[in-house]
């Protein structure tokens, strides 16, 4: 297997240590693999593929440490065709969340995601589902 190093905040690398002891794996070695395996294969979902999608970004970083806050309003902009709506909130003392709902196709929606991941962020989280699914379900309940 071939030795790979990464760079990673002190707090980062305590969590990831803390994270594989919890739960039971050999090391943060493991850890790292299954991350990257789940982090590869979310936007591979064939099922979603020349679907309209409808999703929700949440992320957070600390602005007073980080940039992403004008990176988040760039973001926003290079992706105006998806972004439908965008909340942004103040969270304790030092943290921002920014909310993105978006509209359209996987490529769209990924490469949304994408750009907001290689900012300074603390946390990306986001749930996406076929814009049909949810209109049959509508029509189901009427």
């Amino acid at each position: 297997m071939t030795v790979v190093s990464v760079s990673m905040p002190e707090s980062l690398l305590e969590r990831l240590d803390e994270f594989a002891e919890e739960h039971g794996y050999t090391g943060r070695s493991e850890v790292v693999r299954e991350a990257s395996r789940n982090l590869l294969g979310e936007f591979e979902e064939r099922d979603l593929e020349g679907r309209e999608l409808m999703g929700v970004v949440t992320v957070v970083f600390d602005h007073d440490t980080s940039s992403a806050e004008e990176r988040m309003i760039q973001v926003r902009h290079e992706h105006e065709d998806v972004v439908v709506s965008n909340v942004h909130n103040h969270v304790g003392d030092h943290y921002c969340m920014e909310l993105f709902v978006l509209e359209g196709g996987l490529e769209e929606i990924s490469a949304f995601v994408r750009k907001v991941r290689a900012t300074d962020v603390l946390s990306v989280d986001y749930s996406v589902i076929p814009v049909d699914e949810f209109e049959a379900g509508l029509a189901e309940s009427s």
